[in-house]
């Protein structure tokens, strides 16, 4: 019971410094990263808006999931209403732009499409590049010249900031590879039903050929001589 736990010395190091980085832990913000799956009528147009401050970037990735054709026309406009980006009968895209103060338009349109509906997936990411600066700049009160073990907090800062990105990242390819996943999964399940239909066509065809040969074949060989009474 009156045993003592004694913890390796980086692990003191650590919960020392704890009172020093969770003042400036509170400003860590993660990139905003949103994605969205919907499904767009045949005739119809969605558009969706996205608010964004000033000096941020804003990445916008889309797919066509399901559809016949998987191709969809994409417009982007800036809050003045300039057009950035437009595109006809695409089936996926990417685009970045440096954004400016207000709400960004983007739009999906399907008005080509008379019959086919269409399964899209987009996502959204949002990095504000500003506020990392301002965040790293707020870092720099806490560090002293005090040089423990060689660790800095410049050193740790860099080494959350990377972390941070990976796990971005992984996030980011993870999002794809399942958007992907589905896409595939729609062309392969269509091609399934395709194969099925017109196996089943070459069946019924293969049976109505056949029971016309047999008839044609019977017919050559019946007696068409009629008895006289």
């Amino acid at each position: 019971m009156g045993d003592k736990i004694w913890l390796p010395f980086p692990v003191l190091l650590l919960a020392s410094l704890l009172p020093v980085l969770l003042p400036g832990a509170a400003g860590f913000t993660p990139s905003l990263d949103s994605d969205f799956t919907f499904t767009l009528p045949a005739g119809q147009k969605e558009c969706f808006y996205q608010p964004m401050p000033l000096k941020a970037s804003l990445e916008i990735e889309y797919q066509v999931l399901d559809g016949a054709g998987l191709d969809i026309d994409f417009h982007l406009a800036s809050p003045e209403g300039k057009t950035l980006v437009f595109e006809q009968r695409k089936s996926d895209g990417v685009h970045t732009v440096e954004t400016e103060v207000g709400d960004y338009m983007f739009c999906f349109d399907n008005t080509f499409s008379t019959i086919s509906e269409k399964v899209i997936f987009f996502e959204l990411i949002l990095d504000n590049m500003g506020e990392q600066a301002q965040e790293q700049e707020d870092w720099k009160k806490y560090i002293t010249g005090t040089d423990m073990l060689e660790m800095k907090l410049e050193d740790i800062l860099e080494s959350i900031n990377s972390i941070k990105s990976r796990l971005s990242k992984s996030g980011h390819i993870q999002t794809l590879l399942r958007a992907f996943e589905a896409r595939d999964r729609n062309i392969q399940e269509s091609n399934f039903d395709r194969v099925n239909f017109w196996s089943m066509v070459n069946l019924v065809v293969m049976v109505v050929v056949s029971a016309i040969q047999v008839y044609m074949l019977k017919s050559l060989f019946e007696d068409k001589r009629k008895n006289r009474t």
